[in-house]
């Protein structure tokens, strides 16, 4: 079957735009270039909370202006070629898929700020608020690094064991708030005025943090501190060790994965008989290696 030059353009276009595989260049300098103009708006974010002088002030505003008419081309480029990947959906549907996913939302909200003001008057403290959404073009690094995937799927795979050890946190927070705050009020009503000072308390003892600001100076309310401190210590390391066998387990899987690819494709480094022999499929590039195959 024979591909138009639209629909070649249009596969092309998708290669370049989402990560670069082995080999493609143009792929990776458009990769690298997104993610050091993220890097500039994130710092451009903080120079802005500073003490400026005007003419720099005026320079981060074409920045920002810049940045978003690139951004915006890079969303409705990725739109555009969103069927692509779906290519047994129709366009519209296809479209509206990749629309409603959490890349999409996320590049639509980096870029949303900027043209908000012509579309409805705001408030100059809601303007501000909104601009604080730039921020989540931070989250377009996912895109090109497999770091903040791998903690979206650890968490989703701990989910249930993670929901139990902060539910367990919790029961043990509240009932140590409400002994606290019985304990601590009688002599320091203005600390722990209510079942919620305690609360913060509690946070603070058990995370171990101990900002200090609230604290008890009863005999009963030391020891009870001095409990639920010791304890916490424990408890709030539940959560962290199954975050880190899910990590471990994570790893774990894709290396087996890798070496079960390689397994049936009978691979042997620098023979790329195995690639272009099995299953039919036409590789470009070794899948394993990298290196450009022969036509």
């Amino acid at each position: 079957m024979k591909h138009t030059t639209y629909e070649i353009l249009k596969f092309r276009t998708f290669e370049i735009i989402e990560k670069g595989k082995k080999g493609d260049y143009v792929s990776k300098i458009f990769d690298l270039s997104i993610m050091f103009l993220i890097i500039l708006n994130i710092f451009s974010i903080y120079l802005e909370t500073m003490q400026i002088p005007e003419h720099i002030k005026q320079q981060l505003s074409r920045f920002e202006t810049l940045s978003v008419v690139i951004f915006t081309i890079e969303y409705v480029l990725r739109v555009w070629t969103a069927t692509v990947p779906r290519p047994r959906m129709k366009p519209a549907k296809a479209r509206l898929k990749y629309m409603f996913s959490f890349m999409a939302m996320v590049d639509l909200l980096a870029i949303l700020p900027w043209y908000l003001p012509f579309v409805v008057v705001l408030d100059l403290r809601v303007l501000r608020t909104l601009r604080l959404m730039r921020l989540f073009r931070i989250f377009k690094f996912n895109r090109y690094t497999s770091a903040l995937e791998r903690i979206l799927n650890v968490l989703k795979k701990k989910s249930p064991e993670l929901l139990s050890s902060v539910f367990v946190i919790m029961i043990l927070m509240l009932i140590s708030s409400i002994l606290m705050y019985t304990i601590e009020n009688p002599v320091q009503p203005e600390v722990f005025s209510n079942g919620f000072s305690g609360f913060w308390w509690a946070v603070a003892t058990f995370t171990t943090v101990g900002y200090g600001d609230i604290y008890p100076i009863t005999v009963a309310g030391k020891i009870l501190g001095a409990f639920m401190a010791l304890l916490g210590i424990g408890v709030v390391a539940v959560p962290t060790g199954i975050v880190s066998s899910g990590f471990v387990e994570q790893v774990t899987n894709e290396r087996r994965k890798v070496s079960s690819r390689k397994n049936d494709f009978n691979y042997a480094p620098g023979n790329h008989e195995h690639v272009t022999g099995q299953n039919n499929i036409k590789y470009k590039f070794c899948p394993f290696c990298g290196e450009k195959l022969e036509e």
